[in-house]
């Protein structure tokens, strides 16, 4: 019972947030950040597929009216579908504003690696021992999972890729959509410039890093 009350939680949370998203998108308010903050974008991963799902979706939306007023004599279950096809489009769309509206930030306080309103996680500075890019890629889409052969290295990937390594000085226990995880030496995380990223998060580093 308690294992559903938190996944409910959790799920009212996720689709709450998506909402919250859109809205800010739609008004053109990104969340603040620090003056000194840099952002970076990672939804490059998996735009173009959300995309193309959101334009065959409302593509079907009027094509089902059609078939239902030819085939269903209840007006309220043609709505009724209508309306749940509306509610699609506009939730892979909240989707894609909270991929865009929750970047992945490096500032002083530390790195901060994100995914929509389902990830964030912020590793301070002094537990980084190198940033490196290094794409790769996952068997599988989930935006978190340890690897296969590491269970001490811990995927964020976007798209089934990874595209940077972050390196731990010690065992490190993030906050992930079901709980802390278990410690980990290294995660892998995913940016549209991972390049840009890597720069900008050397400049923090407590000591300089050869570049890998």
């Amino acid at each position: 019972m308690g294992r559903a009350i938190r996944l409910a939680r959790r799920v009212v949370a996720y689709e709450w947030g998506m909402w919250r998203s859109l809205t800010r998108w739609t008004l053109r308010r990104p969340y603040p950040v620090a003056p000194d903050a840099a952002t970076f974008a990672y939804v490059g991963g998996v735009q173009p597929i959300l995309l193309a799902f959101i334009a065959l979706s409302t593509i079907e939306i009027p094509i089902l009216d059609v078939i239902l007023r030819h085939t269903v004599d209840s007006p309220t279950i043609r709505h009724a579908a209508i309306g749940i096809g509306v509610w699609g489009v506009l939730w892979m769309v909240g989707l894609l504003a909270s991929l865009r509206i929750h970047p992945h930030v490096v500032d002083d306080a530390g790195l901060r690696v994100r995914n929509g309103v389902s990830i964030d996680i912020t590793v301070p500075w002094a537990a980084v021992a190198d940033v490196a890019v290094r794409r790769r890629s996952l068997p599988s889409s989930r935006a978190a999972r340890y690897d296969e052969d590491d269970p001490e290295v811990l995927n964020l990937g976007v798209g089934s890729q990874t595209a940077i390594d972050v390196t731990l000085r010690e065992p490190l226990s993030v906050p992930l959509p079901s709980g802390p995880s278990t410690e980990v030496r290294e995660i892998r995380m995913y940016a549209d410039d991972p390049a840009a990223l890597v720069d900008r998060a050397r400049r923090h580093l407590p000591t300089t890093q050869p570049k890998r």
